[in-house]
């Protein structure tokens, strides 16, 4: 599925990282690759999980910067299919995070997205307006995660996927 609307991260502030993209970046933006990670059990699932990028075209622009230079305002868009799996019982679901976003970044560490479509996100105990877990959510909506992590979801039009409930 392809989902080119401007509006994220592929997390990811949650899942930004070294690995190339698969294909060249349009001009102007950058490729924008996702490393793979781990959470331990009790963290976002019950269990412990791992995520890998098997699809990975995200690219970003900056679109403004920090007077110090560094990025204030990011576009992020491109396809991302992220295999999650259950490293206890090996069992995988393949989730298409292709949404595309702006992401404000923030002086204090915080981050403010306005997304469309497919985003993972994973929340801890205590630290989000959803319950702990690995979710894609999808839709229209915003996302707020405070200088401490607490992430604030607030969902225009759109729907969570529990992720933990899939591959427990």
């Amino acid at each position: 599925m392809r989902r080119t609307a401007l509006a994220p991260l592929a997390l990811v502030a949650v899942l930004l990282g070294t690995q190339p993209a698969s294909a060249a970046a349009p001009p102007g933006w950058e490729p924008a690759p996702s490393a793979p990670w781990d959470v331990g059990a009790g963290l976002r699932c019950d269990f412990p999980v791992h995520g890998e990028p098997v699809v990975d075209e995200v690219v970003r622009r900056v679109l403004s910067t920090h007077p110090d230079g560094s990025a204030r305002r990011v576009a992020y868009r491109g396809d991302l299919v992220v295999r999650v799996t259950n490293t206890d019982t090996r069992a995988s679901f393949d989730a298409d995070v292709s949404g595309s976003a702006v992401v404000e970044y923030r002086p204090d560490g915080s981050q403010f997205w306005a997304v469309r479509g497919p985003v993972l996100v994973g929340v801890g105990t205590g630290q989000g307006s959803l319950p702990r877990g690995l979710y894609v959510v999808d839709g229209v909506y915003t996302m707020d995660i405070g200088a401490g992590g607490y992430k604030t979801v607030h969902l225009v039009h759109g729907t969570t996927d529990d992720l933990c409930a899939r591959i427990g």
